[in-house]
C-alpha cells in the first residue's frame, strides 16, 4: 500500500506582497506540488484584500488572515517588498491606517480567512509616542476576532539597545505589554498564533496559559555563528509542547537554510519543518504531521 505523501504547513507567509507580483502562482504551485498547504497574512488593507482575492482562487490549500500590522498604524517606512512603489529606492513612506472595524469584519466573513491579523506590538520599528494608539488597533482587532469566531495572528517585536535613539525606544519589552492587553481582554474561543516568536520562556509560559500556538521560521535554521538566537530558540521551541507548535516563512522575508540569499517562498518551509523535527526528537514525518494537525485544529481547515 503506496504511503501518504507528507503534508506541511506554512502558517504565515505573504506571498500576496509585490515581492511576488509576477509569480505567485508559480510560487504557489511549487508549495502546492510539495504539499504544502499555507496562509497569505495581511498586514493592511490592501494586502489583506489581495490575500482573500488569492485564497478564494483555490478549492483547498491555500487561506487568507486579515488585519492591521501596527507598523502600519503609523507613518513609517517600509520594504518595497511588502507593498511595492515606483521609486527604486529600497523604502517608501507609508501614510498610516486607522483601522476600519467594518471594513476588516466584510473580509473577516469570508470563509476563505482563517485569521486576524497580523496584529499586534511593534516597538522595533516605532517610537513609544505611538504604543497608545498600537494598544487600541490591537484591542481593536482581539474584538474583531472575537466577533467572527477566529484566531488572532499575532505580530510581536521588543525594542533592541542598538536601536537606541529619541525616537527608538530601547530595550523596550513589548511582550509585557502584549501580555497585558491579552489578560485584559476576552479572547477567541481559539486564541491563536505569536507568529515569529521571539520572546523569553516566561512570555511564552503565560501565552501558553491563555491558549496560544507558536509558530517559527527561518530563522531556526541559522547557524550558532549567525548569533545566538538560533540556540535561544531551540531552548524555547523545547520547552513548547508539540500540540503548540507550528511551522512558518515569513516569505519573502528570513529564508532559511541552504536556501539564504534567496528570496523566500512558502515551498521552503519543509526546511523549517526538518529544524523543528530535530529539535523536537521527532521524525519528519511525525513532526508534519503534527504540525499539520494543530493547523487543522487551530484554523479548521
Amino acid at each position: 500500500m503506496l504511503k501518504e505523501p507528507i503534508k506541511f504547513v506554512d502558517a504565515h507567509t505573504h506571498v500576496q506582497f509585490a515581492a511576488f507580483e509576477k509569480d505567485w502562482k508559480e510560487t504557489i504551485d511549487r508549495a502546492l506540488g510539495k504539499n504544502v498547504w499555507l496562509v497569505n497574512v495581511g498586514t493592511q488593507k490592501d494586502t489583506s484584500l489581495r490575500a482573500v482575492e488569492i485564497a478564494r482562487k483555490y478549492d483547498k490549500g491555500i487561506y487568507a488572515a486579515v488585519g492591521l500590522h501596527p507598523v502600519h498604524t503609523e507613518k513609517s517606512f517600509h520594504d518595497v517588498k511588502e507593498l511595492g512603489t515606483d521609486d527604486t529606492t529600497r523604502e517608501f513612506t507609508s501614510r498610516g491606517e486607522a483601522f476600519d472595524f467594518a471594513h476588516y469584519k466584510k473580509l473577516a466573513e469570508d470563509p476563505k480567512v482563517v485569521a486576524i491579523g497580523e496584529c499586534g506590538l511593534d516597538y522595533y520599528h516605532l517610537g513609544d509616542s505611538t504604543k497608545k494608539r498600537q494598544a487600541e488597533t490591537f484591542a481593536a482587532q482581539i474584538a474583531l476576532a472575537r466577533e467572527v469566531g477566529k484566531p488572532l495572528m499575532i505580530h510581536c517585536r521588543s525594542g533592541v539597545p542598538e536601536r537606541a535613539s529619541p525616537n527608538i525606544g530601547a530595550g523596550r519589552n513589548a511582550f509585557s505589554d502584549l501580555i497585558a492587553i491579552l489578560k485584559s481582554e476576552k479572547l477567541p474561543e481559539r486564541p491563536g498564533i505569536v507568529h515569529f516568536f521571539s520572546g523569553t520562556n516566561e512570555n511564552a509560559r503565560e501565552l501558553l496559559d491563555l491558549g496560544f500556538f507558536f509558530t517559527f521560521g527561518g530563522v531556526i535554521t541559522f547557524p550558532p555563528k549567525a548569533g545566538k538566537l538560533a540556540g535561544d530558540y531551540d531552548e524555547v521551541i523545547k520547552m513548547i509542547p508539540l500540540e503548540r507548535i507550528l511551522s512558518e516563512t515569513d516569505a519573502p522575508y528570513v529564508t532559511p537554510v541552504p536556501y539564504r540569499g534567496k528570496r523566500n517562498e512558502p515551498a521552503y518551509v519543509v526546511e523549517v519543518v526538518k529544524k523543528l523535527a530535530e529539535i523536537k526528537e521527532k521524525s519528519l514525518p511525525e513532526m508534519a504531521g503534527i504540525i499539520f494537525e494543530n493547523a487543522r485544529q487551530m484554523f479548521l481547515i
